[in-house]
């Protein structure tokens, strides 16, 4: 084990599998909670085009995602707000002509093909340093935002229109909400994939939900949830050489499972009580 953490690139990796595992499990129970996660995954699919824009333009693909998935965040929020649309709707617009738009540009490269790919499904092992730096950054930005707004977020989580009545700007931790989503889905793309990075967000947080009605020991659980299944979908891809992300969705989707099965929530033993701090 020391031996294979002697490598430069496994020690990347396994920082940015710590890194991408915990903050996509905090959002991840904010997703949960305001019942997002469907946004989470439009959010997540617009990142490809996002990425395609980048390629065809000669920018840095982080970058032009990260204000594309920006924009759809957004986007979304205010087409749910102003039509009579539900959420789900909305998405289901976005999602599918934001992945159209993506191919139709990569239409448009002929040499991207690879760089490409590597968006779609990720590879944590092939992280630059650069690349660590970023995520580095970024987690930081996602961490102080949550940590500041704590009980707003919490207050919003649980009942918007208590939250509204206590004078708390509902719809603008809303649409933070969404932007924070966004940008946690760009953090981790180039680790876990565009297709599969919406299911690192919820899934923990999912797995968590089943364990306890308790909000800030669900945070701690889908954060051990998270980072476990990373470092350890990390560590099957590098033992039985197979896609990373793939073993990382996989590995919290087990859990997810276990967690069900095991659940007091399944078993009637816990009543509910989802306001629980």
């Amino acid at each position: 084990m020391a031996e294979l953490f002697s490598h430069t690139f496994m020690q990347r990796a396994l920082l940015e599998a710590v890194l991408i595992g915990g903050i996509c499990a905090v959002i991840g129970v904010y997703v949960v909670l305001n019942g997002l996660s469907f946004i989470g995954a439009g959010i997540s699919h617009s990142t490809f085009a996002g990425v395609a824009i980048g390629l065809l333009i000669g920018v840095d693909p982080l970058i032009t995602a990260l204000l594309f998935s920006s924009l759809v965040a957004l986007s979304i929020g205010w087409v749910s707000e102003r039509t009579d649309l539900k959420n789900d709707t909305s998405v289901g617009i976005f999602f599918a002509a934001t992945m159209a738009l993506g191919v139709l540009l990569i239409g448009f490269l002929k040499d991207y093909y690879v760089d490409v790919f590597s968006y779609l499904f990720g590879n944590i092992l092939a992280l630059t340093a650069t690349d660590l730096w970023i995520s580095l950054v970024m987690t930081a930005v996602v961490a102080l935002v949550v940590t500041a707004l704590f009980k707003e977020l919490l207050a919003l989580s649980f009942d918007a229109e208590v939250a509204a009545v206590m004078g708390l700007p509902v719809r603008s931790l809303h649409y933070l909400l969404l932007l924070l989503i966004a940008l946690t889905v760009v953090l981790s793309v180039k680790a876990v994939g565009v297709v599969l990075v919406s299911a690192l967000i919820v899934t923990p947080a999912a797995a968590a939900y089943q364990l306890t009605v308790s909000f800030r020991r669900m945070m701690l659980l889908s954060v051990i949830i998270g980072i476990g299944s990373s470092v350890g979908g990390l560590l099957l891809s590098y033992w039985i050489d197979f896609p990373s992300g793939a073993g990382i969705v996989l590995i919290a989707t087990l859990v997810f499972f276990l967690s069900w099965l095991l659940s007091p929530r399944k078993r009637r033993l816990v009543p509910r009580a989802d306001a629980t701090i």
